[in-house]
């Protein structure tokens, strides 16, 4: 993650706080979903803050911050369990993509990407999602892996 990115994520409830609410409910069901019914899904989350946008604001930017912290501490984070990386090919949200990529080469976790899918690829494509996880965990069990 770049230097930039951390300090973006460090300040997202000040910047959340001046963004038009309107604007920030598009933004935000547009950038996390492809299809309409993940769009309207986000929506609809953002919408139990409409009465309090700086709420919404406070709560997204105290997740970022603790990304930014978890980041900056730079700590060897092994998975001791069997786990699969999920993606969607059209995932908009920071860099994501590329995230899941490296973590994938460096790590050798399998990573399956959705077709048609944003960052939320289950509120996107909730059947194939299903059917991966599905299928993961009945392979971990067939070859007796557990956490």
């Amino acid at each position: 993650m770049t230097a930039m990115e951390i300090w973006l994520l460090e300040r997202a409830e000040p910047l959340y706080k001046i963004y038009p609410w309107k604007a920030l409910l598009r933004a935000g069901s547009r950038g996390c979903a492809e299809t309409d019914y993940g769009q309207n899904l986000m929506q609809k989350m953002m919408m139990s803050y409409d009465s309090e946008p700086k709420e919404y604001a406070r709560l997204a930017g105290f997740g970022y911050r603790m990304l930014a912290e978890a980041i900056k501490a730079d700590l060897p984070y092994r998975i001791s369990c069997p786990a699969l990386l999920i993606c969607g090919e059209k995932d908009k949200a920071g860099s994501a993509k590329s995230y899941n990529k490296k973590w994938h080469q460096r790590e050798g976790l399998p990573l399956k990407w959705i077709k048609n899918a944003g960052h939320n690829s289950n509120t996107d494509q909730p059947d194939e999602v299903n059917r991966l996880i599905e299928e993961f965990i009945s392979e971990a069990d067939r070859k007796g892996m557990s956490g």
